[in-house]
């Protein structure tokens, strides 16, 4: 029996736009991404840190531009994305990584606002992103989303309900598009980050983080981000044309623990 080889594990050449890339698990994508031969283009609010990401990609011999971009403010993502084509070329893959965790209890006199700030990065943005990307992601009919959830997209915690409730949200968009979006050829997956070391969770103590890691997952530590950039390199390759539609933990076995 002769090599099976049909499917192609490379990304070499492709135009790939990776949301909340300044840092965390968007810098590790980019450069993953990057490293693979692929044209990145760094997309963040911070713009010291695009600067940053831009250089270290380049220095390591990729490819990258940088967009500085507040995805709470939904008119500038068509912007965003024709830039994004005019400079690099036509889109073939969209990390939908960017977001914010913004806490409050329902009775909190402000949590309206919280929640609308909550729904425009979280979900609202990502789904303008794929709108504004969709004729690229479709014109060779393999493109390729990857949407960023939680752990708290497949549950739910108090005090966090417009993180949470955002992070439900990307899963339902993220399957209701890949139905939508199967006959075009483009696969839509999203990832559940479960406890990674972030931006989002530098602030909580080590001895506490090494607490709940202990009690809470299997492998009885938090992730890195590369660890979960790899699972986004793997749903963006070519080869990965029949899994769409799928939501997965990257938590170190938090949810099959009963205890």
């Amino acid at each position: 029996m002769g090599s099976l080889g049909k499917l192609s594990r490379s990304i070499s050449g492709r135009v790939a736009i990776v949301t909340g890339a300044a840092s965390g698990m968007g810098r590790a994508t980019a450069h993953l991404l990057s490293d693979e031969g692929a044209v990145i283009a760094v997309c963040d609010i911070n713009s010291e840190g695009v600067d940053r990401v831009v250089k270290e990609i380049r220095d390591a011999g990729g490819f990258a531009s940088g967009y500085v971009i507040d995805l709470e403010d939904g008119s500038t993502i068509d912007d965003l994305v024709s830039c994004v084509r005019e400079e690099l070329g036509s889109i073939d893959i969209l990390v939908n990584n960017a977001g914010v965790s913004l806490g409050g209890n329902i009775d909190n006199e402000l949590f309206e606002d919280v929640w609308k700030a909550t729904f425009s990065v979280n979900l609202d943005a990502q789904m303008r992103l794929i709108r504004s990307c969709l004729s690229d992601l479709q014109r060779n009919g393999d493109g390729r989303i990857v949407n960023i959830a939680s752990t708290e997209g497949l549950g739910g915690s108090a005090g966090t309900s417009p993180y949470t409730a955002s992070k439900h949200g990307v899963v339902g968009l993220t399957k209701s598009l890949a139905v939508e979006l199967g006959p075009m050829g483009i696969t839509v997956n999203a990832i559940c980050p479960g406890p990674i070391h972030t931006g989002m969770t530098e602030l909580i103590p080590d001895d506490a983080k090494e607490k709940f890691a202990r009690r809470r997952t299997a492998l009885k530590r938090y992730g890195d981000p590369e660890e979960v950039a790899h699972i986004t390199l793997s749903l963006v390759l070519p080869s990965a044309s029949y899994i769409t539609g799928t939501a997965i933990p990257v938590d170190g076995g938090m949810r099959a623990r009963n205890n």
